[in-house]
């Protein structure tokens, strides 16, 4: 069922949208946006952290002497293998995730992702004074805990969300990971200054472990498995998602034709394009602020908090409009991915650059704020599209398409490292630059191979091509 006949149904709630605690598919979405929001918390205070543990301390001797010491000794580019060794283990479960999230429980999954995230942010520390070793060791481990979270969160939708509602209740999940970053970003530089960079592992481990507690209680995977559901919410999502509801059921994805489809390798290259810059922002948004802003640790904290504020505000706007688009029939849902995903990397591309050029405070954070605020659209793009092409085939699509995202998580902060060996502003530019063109690629591939329509290899479409030749073999049937 397209998103205009699904949005003729009616859940039979007589209540608004807002209040979401009345319709379970919601409660599904807080509780998503949170589990998103904790991930996101352990993933980022690295970012911050790292900062504070490299950073010179004056230190006054008895005799009124004055030394620098620090924490840590490590250079720029042990930084940057450090703050990149997650995307290791984030690689390695993504296609694995979508494969076992209907075998193993989609919701399961996800906690689990989580809860084991959270634990090793306790543990942190710990490693630290161990060796830059141990760091990375733990940082791949959350990787692997955390690289399931997307493919499986695409199971969770693909039984929860009815297509008039698709755009909008992904995005509001997804604003999570940038609430995360942005209480990340503020807390973590307050904590430093305040107690200790230590504090930032312990605060944000022990969050996540209560989340869990919650999650686990909470939610199930399908409507059909919710005690608390009504009735008519129950039918309006299945009867919204046709031939895609019922009981778990082993699923055989059509590897060739997913592999080898064109509107596939759009959502996978404009995945790689777009985590390109966004990692390097993610991770390094800090330490450019530092170097070549020349901001003090707190203060570049709550700067980078600024423009993933105004993403997270524009994904529910970006969410609510996609949907809107299609309902009204003022663009079919190929035409709001594709230009919703290429709006917003030729805004990224022109913004990037442009703060690059003039390299001065407070026009360059104006630039990186409104293209790191219009990487919400992109999300409503090729985010989203997986479960366009095959909804029972969106967790492996999406396991795909974020292993190369992942790649780019990978280099960008290394070739960043490499690229800035002296921390100077001259330096960043060429990061910049580096990302506006990459964006610039995702556009051009995503223009003229994207789609949003219901794929003719899809499970789906199978399905409904065998009930329609069992319905005319029957009938053939009866008239002999």
């Amino acid at each position: 069922m397209d998103a205009v006949a699904s949005s003729k149904l009616s859940d039979g709630i007589d209540a608004p949208l807002w209040m979401f605690w009345k319709r379970r598919r919601y409660v599904v979405v807080v509780m998503a946006f949170l589990g998103f929001m904790n991930l996101y918390l352990t993933r980022v205070n690295l970012s911050v952290a790292i900062v504070a543990m490299t950073e010179n301390r004056t230190v006054v001797g008895e005799d009124g002497s004055v030394a620098f010491e620090r924490d840590f000794d490590w250079s720029s580019s042990v930084q940057g293998y450090v703050l990149s060794s997650f995307f290791y283990g984030y690689l390695v479960t993504q296609i694995p995730g979508g494969m076992l999230a209907a075998r193993l429980g989609a919701t399961n999954m996800f906690g689990t992702g989580v809860a084991g995230t959270s634990i090793l942010a306790l543990l942190t520390p710990l490693a630290s004074y161990g060796g830059a070793g141990w760091v990375i060791a733990i940082r791949v481990l959350q990787g692997m805990f955390q690289g399931v979270s997307f493919p499986v969160m695409h199971e969770v939708f693909a039984k929860w969300a009815p297509p008039c509602e698709r755009s909008r209740m992904v995005m509001l999940s997804f604003a999570g990971i940038y609430v995360g970053t942005i209480v990340s970003n503020l807390v973590s530089g307050i904590l430093a200054e305040a107690l200790s960079w230590e504090s930032i592992f312990y605060a944000f481990g022990a969050v996540g472990c209560l989340w869990y507690i919650a999650w686990a209680v909470m939610i199930r995977r399908t409507p059909q498995e919710d005690r608390f559901i009504t009735v008519k919410e129950k039918e309006f999502i299945m009867q919204s998602l046709g031939n895609t509801e019922g009981p778990v059921e082993k699923v055989k994805h059509p590897w060739k034709s997913i592999l080898s489809s064109s509107a596939v390798i759009a959502c996978v290259t404009a995945n790689f394009c777009n985590n390109w810059g966004f990692y390097n922002m993610l991770t390094l948004l800090p330490t450019f602020l530092k170097d070549a802003l020349h901001f003090e640790t707190q203060s570049s904290g709550i700067i980078a908090a600024l423009p993933y504020l105004t993403m997270s505000i524009m994904l529910g706007v970006a969410g609510y409009l996609a949907d809107w688009f299609q309902i009204k029939g003022i663009m079919t849902t190929t035409q709001v991915r594709r230009n919703f995903n290429c709006l917003s990397f030729i805004s990224q591309a022109v913004f990037l650059t442009t703060g690059a050029i003039l390299l001065d405070t407070i026009p360059t954070i104006i630039c990186i704020t409104i293209a790191i605020t219009m990487g919400a659209f992109a999300l409503t793009g090729y985010a989203v599209n997986h479960l366009d092409l095959s909804p029972k085939s969106a967790g492996v699509m999406m396991g795909l398409s974020n292993s190369f995202g992942t790649a780019a998580g990978i280099g960008s902060p290394i070739l960043t490292g490499y690229l800035t060996p002296n921390k100077t502003g001259e330096e960043w530019k060429m990061v910049f630059y580096v990302a506006s063109a990459i964006h610039m690629v995702g556009f051009v591939v995503y223009w003229f191979w994207a789609s949003g329509e219901l794929q003719a290899w899809s499970i789906e479409m199978q399905e409904r091509r065998t009930r329609e030749r069992k319905g005319y073999e029957n009938k053939a049937s009866v008239e002999d």
